[in-house]
């Protein structure tokens, strides 16, 4: 009988202090509410946790609760995260390949995500290349230039939002309602692995916080040609305020910093992208050539 292969063991390079922990924990949740541009009410209201208690987590001053959690985990020898974790406890192997990752450099990490896809990854590159999807913040003109594209290369244009609108049969606006941002979540998956499955060829417009999934980021990146649309903070806001949408500035004083924010932590995902257009300033004539050159 073979011998079974030894169990990874946790080994923290460096214990940092309960005050330090609780401020990270904080930044996270404060990074991930930014990604899918979340503000702290309506996270409340989907989490049931009080606006108050978020702000005391977000400014380091989390629940003793938590550090006691913290101590479990370390006289158990294993990572917090996988001490709260729902779903079972990893295979043995996908364990030390989550160690062996976690080990390398940021630069390594890219290089062997490329490794991955190229050997495990079933779409082929031609197919790839018929699937144009353009990311990036409301306002870059996703919608706008998407159409345009797809009419030049005479494919179908799809948004990704409308996708879900339908699907579902009740709008954007509803299903936060009703399923707050992680049934909403589901539904963007499916009907992005949907739409992958039934167009050989396609412009999409997704959603300014799709980047913010990884499991629905990574089906984008393998599946599809990625552009991100950029503009200027300000540009951003004014197109969409300009479009009659007042959401951005309504109740919300700080509207523009935390738009700022969101570019700031949503950037490193956005520049995943194969290509980049800045369309800051630029006329949509202008912009789109700029698409149709950075397509190929």
């Amino acid at each position: 009988m073979a011998t079974p292969a030894p169990r990874p063991v946790y080994r923290p390079a460096e214990r940092t202090s309960d005050e330090e922990f609780l401020k990270r924990l904080g930044d996270r949740v404060r990074e991930a509410r930014a990604k899918r541009g979340m503000t702290r009410k309506i996270l409340s209201r989907d989490s049931g946790v009080s606006e108050r208690y978020l702000a005391q987590l977000e400014t380091g001053r989390g629940n003793i609760s938590i550090l006691l959690l913290r101590q479990l985990a370390a006289a158990l020898d294993m990572p917090i995260e996988t001490l709260v974790h729902e779903q079972s406890e990893p295979s043995v192997d996908l364990a030390h390949a989550q160690e062996l990752l976690r080990r390398l450099a940021p630069e390594d990490l890219v290089a062997a995500r490329q490794m991955l896809l190229q050997r495990f990854d079933t779409a082929a590159d031609e197919a790839r290349r018929g699937h144009i999807a353009l990311i990036g913040l409301r306002g870059a003109g996703k919608s706008t230039l998407g159409a345009a594209l797809a009419e030049r290369l005479k494919v179908p244009f799809i948004e990704l939002d409308r996708e879900i609108e339908r699907t579902s049969g009740v709008s954007l606006g509803v299903i936060f309602d009703l399923y707050g941002q992680a049934g909403f979540r589901r539904l963007e998956r499916q009907c992005l692995a949907d739409v992958i499955a039934r167009h050989p060829r396609f412009v999409l417009a997704t959603g300014g916080s799709l980047v913010s999934e990884p499991a629905t980021f990574e089906l984008l990146l393998s599946h599809c040609f990625t552009v991100w649309l950029t503009a200027s903070p300000a540009e951003h806001m004014g197109r969409v305020m300009a479009q009659g949408d007042m959401r951005p500035m309504a109740s919300n004083r700080e509207a523009m910093s935390d738009l700022q924010r969101i570019l700031e932590v949503r950037g490193p995902l956005y520049a995943k992208a194969d290509r980049r257009v800045d369309t800051a300033g630029r006329t949509i004539e202008d912009s789109l050539e700029r698409l149709v050159e950075a397509v190929g």
